[in-house]
């Protein structure tokens, strides 16, 4: 038997912290999700498309809260 590892909000903010994006350690995936694409819209966020084109990509492995703040605040962006 295979064992799937979740992405759940930690690894979710850990790889938005990556990226440059300071987000406090204790935000919950929606208010991750709502300071990157904040941090997008001002200045732009290197990779941030593709992060979140490859978690969307991994959908049967995300959290449902991560993939509702993907789905909510950073799906429509411009790549």
């Amino acid at each position: 038997m295979m064992i799937a590892e979740l992405i759940d909000g930690d690894d979710f903010r850990d790889r938005l912290v990556a990226l440059g994006i300071r987000i406090p350690d204790d935000a919950c995936p929606d208010t991750c999700a709502r300071m990157a694409r904040l941090k997008a819209q001002e200045v732009g966020v290197p990779g941030l498309s593709e992060l979140v084109q490859e978690l969307l990509n991994k959908s049967d492995v995300l959290l449902p809260s991560v993939h509702r703040a993907i789905e909510d605040h950073l799906r429509s962006l411009p790549s």
